[in-house]
C-alpha cells in the first residue's frame, strides 16, 4: 500500500467536519492483477435530495520542487483513477484535494483556466490551518 500524502489526515478531517463519512482509508481496486488505491472514499446523506452522495478523494500536497512537474504528475493520476473508478464504482465521483494557496496559485493563472474550461476536474479546495473545505469545483 502506497504511503499516505501529508495532507491525509487534514483532508480527512476536513470531510469529516463538512458531515462525510468515511468509508474507505484508502478506496482498493482491483484491475485485472493490478491494484489501485485511491486515498479516501466517503458518503454523505443528502435529505434534500434524498440520496446518498458518494466520492472518492485523491489527496496531492505539491511540495515538490516544480509545481508544474506535481500538477503532471497529479492529473495523471486523477485520469487513471477516474477512468477505473468510473469503469468499477460508477456511483462515486472522483476529486482532487489541494490546498487553497495552491488552487489560488496555479488556477488563477492562464493554465490552470485552460484545465478548469471543460468541467472535466473536479476539485476539493481545503484550508490545512482550519482542516475546513474552502471550496467544491464540480
Amino acid at each position: 500500500m502506497p504511503a499516505k500524502d501529508i495532507y491525509h489526515d487534514t483532508v480527512k478531517n476536513a470531510l469529516i467536519k463538512d458531515g462525510w463519512t468515511i468509508t474507505d482509508d484508502p478506496l482498493s481496486l482491483k484491475v485485472g492483477k493490478k491494484d489501485i488505491f485511491i486515498d479516501l472514499a466517503a458518503n454523505k446523506l443528502l435529505v434534500a435530495e434524498k440520496k446518498d452522495k458518494k466520492i472518492a478523494v485523491e489527496v496531492k500536497s505539491f511540495i515538490g520542487t516544480s509545481e508544474i512537474e506535481d500538477l503532471k504528475n497529479a492529473l495523471g493520476q486523477y485520469i487513471l483513477y477516474e477512468k477505473v473508478l468510473r469503469s468499477k464504482l460508477s456511483e462515486r465521483t472522483l476529486y482532487l484535494a489541494i490546498r487553497k494557496d495552491i488552487f489560488d496559485g496555479l488556477f488563477s493563472q492562464e493554465i490552470g483556466q485552460i484545465l478548469l474550461s471543460d468541467d472535466y476536474l473536479k476539485i476539493i479546495i481545503f484550508d490545512p490551518e482550519t482542516e475546513m473545505i474552502t471550496q467544491w469545483i464540480n
